[in-house]
């Protein structure tokens, strides 16, 4: 072809289409989750913009997303019953309208993920261990209080990163651990320098946050995803590489760690807060949980929405109590239902055959992890598991989607990936 006529043809650059505006906005949002030292957060605003452009885009709605839509709605009208009494106060009403912003963003993400599912879940991995990476370096940063960035990203000589609070800092980060990880172990990237520093970076963000539960989910969530991997992959070479993986990963994570309890005054606060349990923080806890159970026998709508404080002095630090507590039995026994079908839903995903069983098992133990958490701990306004929990439900009617393509002649496994994607 001649220089001429190739400078006659139109350029052939990126197009922006729908579908990378929709795509491009859910990048920006789940990078912007990663901040939530100010409210509102940037998260809540670019919201604002990513949702309503998927919907004027359209979208489609699997029968699967029905009992996760029945459950979030009825779990999310109990507390607005409960607060039928407390119109009147401030706080509790500002509590029911976050929980109504919430379920709308799970809403969305559970639809999001149900279409285009291979494509946009990895956008979303990577997007989420880009935010990881900033609220990482934000915390080590804050924790050595370089250029004085320790009063702001740092929080009773505790890294918090980009949050208000170490602990939800902590647990933020494991998701983009668990996928550096995952890419390592399953040999999915050929930049293995970049993603062992990601890697490491990100578990000094957990490490340095110095919270227990976060360290607990870090062990925990590893080890069933790596169970998870070795369970469902029947090819014995596949397994051994996830074992090489796995010990490359550990030698890493072991060497940062040798080093790091190598410095004196990091060794004695690690020391201090694995040997925490049952302090003055703890305790009185643990102890209000206990005392809420027979008032809350008592209470079909519970004490209302975040009037747990009002009785006790002090926040629930239990989801599952607080669901009772806030949300009343009907809500509480909603959330149970929930959780449980979610953990169903779930294992499911992880184990049986299908193109999004691999990313099944980077989001479902992160989220398994924060389930568990939730015992000790309120998680029922974090952003990111209803994020979780959204792509969850959404990768399932995808699956199902997947199934039904096949039984109606999908002929190739690849095939019905390709069409996903």
């Amino acid at each position: 072809m001649s220089d001429a006529a190739l400078s006659s043809r139109p350029f052939a650059g990126p197009r922006l289409n729908s579908r990378s505006i929709v795509n491009g906005t859910f990048f920006l949002l789940i990078v912007c989750s990663s901040v939530a030292v100010v409210e509102p957060s940037p998260y809540d605003l670019v919201s604002l913009i990513a949702m309503p452009v998927w919907f004027v885009c359209g979208f489609r709605v699997h029968r699967m997303f029905v009992p996760f839509f029945t459950l979030m709605t009825l779990y999310i009208l109990a507390g607005f019953i409960a607060l039928v009494p407390y119109w009147n106060e401030k706080d509790p009403v500002v509590f029911e309208l976050q929980s109504l912003y919430l379920y709308f963003t799970a809403i969305y993400f559970g639809l999001f993920f149900s279409e285009h599912t291979l494509k946009r879940g990895e956008l979303c991995l990577k997007a989420y261990t880009v935010a990881c990476m900033i609220g990482a370096i934000a915390g080590i940063c804050g924790y050595f209080n370089v250029a004085g960035t320790g009063e702001v990203f740092a929080t009773y000589g505790r890294a918090a990163g980009t949050f208000k609070d170490p602990n939800v800092f902590g647990s933020f980060e494991i998701m983009g651990a668990l996928y550096t990880m995952q890419l390592i172990m399953l040999r999915r990237t050929r930049h293995y320098v970049i993603t062992g520093i990601s890697l490491l970076i990100v578990l000094g963000g957990v490490f340095f946050s110095f919270s227990r539960g976060s360290w607990g989910m870090l062990l925990v969530t590893s080890a069933m995803m790596t169970g998870m991997a070795m369970i469902a992959t029947p090819d014995a070479r596949t397994r051994k590489k996830i074992m090489i993986g796995v010990l490359i990963a550990a030698v890493l994570g072991a060497i940062m760690l040798a080093g790091l309890l190598s410095i004196d005054s990091i060794k004695a606060l690690a020391t201090q807060r694995s040997q925490a349990v049952g302090e003055e923080y703890d305790d009185p806890r643990f102890w209000n949980q206990m005392r809420s159970l027979p008032m809350l026998l008592e209470r079909p709508l519970g004490f209302g929405p975040l009037r747990f404080r009002v009785v006790f002095d002090l926040e629930p630090h239990s989801s599952f109590v607080n669901a009772f507590a806030s949300y009343g039995w009907f809500g509480g026994f909603m959330f149970i239902l929930l959780v449980g079908f979610t953990i169903f839903v779930g294992v499911r995903l992880c184990f049986a055959n299908s193109p999004y069983r691999t990313m099944a098992q980077v989001f479902f133990p992160a989220l398994m992890g924060f389930f568990i958490q939730g015992f000790q701990i309120d998680i029922d306004h974090w952003r990111h598991v209803y994020m979780m929990m959204g792509a969850i439900w959404g990768m399932e009617a995808a699956r199902q989607r997947w199934l039904e393509q096949r039984g109606g002649g999908a002929s190739t496994y690849a095939a019905a990936a390709s069409a996903s994607a």
